[in-house]
């Protein structure tokens, strides 16, 4: 990973446990000889399960943990007495995380969905542990009246699954590297991105909560420089452009030096539309960044040139041009 804090695709295995054997046990007692069956029933194994933890915004604590062991269900004993249940394993993620089973089939290596977590406490079941066994009481009958049968506990289960973090945020900026994002961010929110003048400067995405009027705010993501060609992995490839498919509104942006903001704006359009043509369904909105140099006829002069088919801003995060006017733009755009 470019990051050692930052991980968002992580591979692990799992086993949840067994389920405890049911006991065969007869009832012993002092002037009782040959009492009854009273064997009790097994534990429950215990299950994997992730949980949704709002305080996660990564997946590096399982980088570590690829092993996730379930303990067995306890066996049951005489007196009807039960096994104790094993406890669940517990797996706290990221709101945004999908988890797939890894799956080999004859044609290779391949993965099916098995869910998505995307909101606080929200648990999905990736390994059921096994059912505890029943007691030998259970099978007395009339015609049976000491069964030496007990069920046994039912097998856990195990298998290989890929965590996928795609980061939940209602505004995602979309640009080529060193565009002004990460200085737009710190500027709207209270966000501290690494921002300096080359390209990759921003190698994980960062998140900041955008205040808007009368208390109304919004979460906006700064997604690393997108290429061209990013949708077949130059560059930092397609790992961030997923975090893209959680977004609500795009926003472009394109610096004021660009040689063809047009043509840039159809290139980052082209390169979403190559990784997941659902990404045109959402709202989209054109900054273009670093106006502090340009002044009122110059920027006349370059509206004639730009995309047609998305409402577009001047703005300077350094003066604050129009700053505000984005904030109530992005605003508008979520409302519908």
């Amino acid at each position: 990973m470019a990051s050692s804090n930052f991980v968002d695709y992580v591979k692990i295995f799992a086993r949840s446990g067994h389920g405890g054997n049911g006991s065969a046990h007869f009832r012993r007692e002092k002037f009782v000889a040959f009492g009854g069956p009273d064997g009790g029933d097994g534990g429950k194994g215990g299950s994997i399960v992730l949980q949704g933890d709002s305080q996660y915004w990564t997946l590096i604590h399982l980088k570590y943990q690829r092993h996730q062991f379930a303990e067995d269900g306890q066996c049951g004993s005489g007196a009807r007495s039960s096994g104790k249940d094993a406890k669940d394993i517990v797996i706290p993620v990221p709101l945004g995380t999908v988890a797939r089973r890894i799956v080999e089939t004859d044609e290779g290596t391949t993965t099916e969905l098995v869910g998505e977590v995307t909101a606080h406490g929200e648990r999905l079941v990736l390994l059921k542990g096994g059912r505890g066994g029943l007691g030998n009481w259970h099978f007395k009958s009339a015609t049976n009246q000491t069964p030496r049968y007990a069920q046994p506990g039912e097998e856990g289960e195990e298998g290989a699954f890929v965590l996928e973090l795609k980061v939940l945020a209602d505004v995602g900026l979309v640009g080529f590297p060193n565009a002004g994002k990460s200085t737009l961010l710190s500027v709207v929110s209270a966000a501290k991105p690494k921002i300096a003048n080359y390209a990759f400067t921003t190698l994980e995405p960062n998140l900041g909560i955008v205040e808007v009027r009368d208390g109304k705010s919004f979460v906006m993501a700064d997604i690393p420089g997108i290429i061209e060609g990013a949708h077949e992995g130059r560059g930092l490839g397609t790992r961030f452009l997923r975090h893209i498919e959680r977004n609500s509104v795009l926003l472009f942006m394109i610096p004021a030096d660009s040689d063809d903001i047009r043509r840039d704006y159809e290139i980052l359009l082209g390169e979403l539309t190559q990784y997941n043509p659902e990404l045109l369904d959402k709202e989209r909105l054109l900054a273009i960044t670093k106006c502090d140099m340009l002044d009122e006829e110059l920027i006349d002069q370059m509206k004639g040139h730009l995309p047609q088919q998305v409402p577009a801003l001047f703005i300077s995060s350094v003066t604050g041009l129009n700053i505000r006017a984005l904030k109530d733009m992005l605003w508008e755009a979520l409302q519908k």
